[in-house]
């Protein structure tokens, strides 16, 4: 059974609180997992949440400010610790391959991970396998920032009321799925269209054309939302997002869930978040808490 839900590692922006950690998200999308901005002590939520450091096979940097990033040295000597086999690919801005190289090698350990470091230079698809694609956008932050988008290909649905009503079973599906066609009954009047889905990570930035490259029919948007909207000059003077601005990109991007994430350590009451988000965005709300495990929403149709 394939799982996608991501595991919230921790939500505090710029210093851990006595209940949030700082930022880590692991993405778990069926055999991958996509480790975001893993900060300091990353690695600890991640023995806390019930996954482990050979559930991860790429990691996702997107920007160099140590909340997202002081976490990977701890990661790094775990994935080498547990001595995982398949190879990590590491992708963060290349203005910042200076940084990820201290980090990679903060102390001394044995180094048994094959770690296959891929900066990234542009907006645009930086990689591609089983899981679709992995697109990156540059975002307007203090120092270089890029988002990530994981889009999965479309496909079609599989009818099985009209195979059955043309005589079509067992590995004759195989062969019809395979060649588009078999015994003159084509793919498309068996099955309907399945929209691929769609994954989004927005960190520290400005409202920009970025965010919404990124969130555009996102399933799943994690972003965030620093401040709220009474101290909108703040958030704007420190490159972060409000909680209504994001859920207004939400909205008009046409996302299914909304994650609010990273927040102040200035606010207390996570429900006004989720108040602010609401009024704006008429999807589901998360206001994320350290651990939570959200579940990427069941397929659309339609779309």
């Amino acid at each position: 059974m394939t799982v996608r839900e991501l595991i919230v590692l921790g939500t505090s922006s710029q210093v851990p609180t006595r209940s949030r950690n700082h930022n880590g998200y692991l993405l778990r999308w069926d055999g991958e997992g996509f480790l975001f901005d893993p900060g300091d002590g990353s690695q600890r939520q991640l023995l806390r949440s019930g996954a482990a450091a050979s559930d991860i096979t790429r990691l996702c940097i997107t920007h160099f400010h140590g909340d997202h990033c002081l976490g990977v040295p701890g990661i790094v000597q775990r994935l080498s610790l547990d001595k995982v086999q398949h190879t990590v690919h590491a992708h963060f801005p290349k203005s910042g391959s200076h940084f990820f190289e201290r980090l990679r090698y903060a102390s001394a350990f044995y180094d048994a991970v094959d770690i296959k470091e891929e900066p990234v230079e542009s907006s645009g698809v930086i990689a591609t396998g089983r899981f679709g694609t992995l697109e990156a956008h540059r975002l307007d932050h203090g120092i270089e920032s890029f988002g990530y988008r994981l889009v999965e290909p479309d496909g079609r649905r599989i009818l099985p009321d009209e195979l059955k009503a043309r005589g079509i079973s067992g590995r004759q599906v195989s062969v019809l799925q395979r060649d588009g066609v078999l015994d003159g009954v084509t793919l498309e009047e068996v099955s309907e269209p399945r929209p691929g889905q769609k994954f989004a990570f927005v960190m520290d930035t400005r409202l920009c054309d970025g965010v919404y490259e990124l969130a555009d029919h996102a399933d799943l948007l994690v972003i965030e939302s620093t401040y709220l909207d009474r101290d909108v000059q703040l958030a704007g003077d420190h490159g972060h997002l409000t909680a209504k601005q994001a859920a207004r990109v939400a909205q008009e991007s046409r996302v299914r869930t909304l994650v609010l994430t990273h927040f102040s350590q200035r606010y207390d009451d996570p429900k006004e978040f989720y108040a602010e988000a609401k009024a704006v965005f008429d999807g589901d709300v998360v206001v994320a808490s350290d651990l939570d495990r959200i579940p990427v929403p069941k397929r659309a149709t339609g779309r």
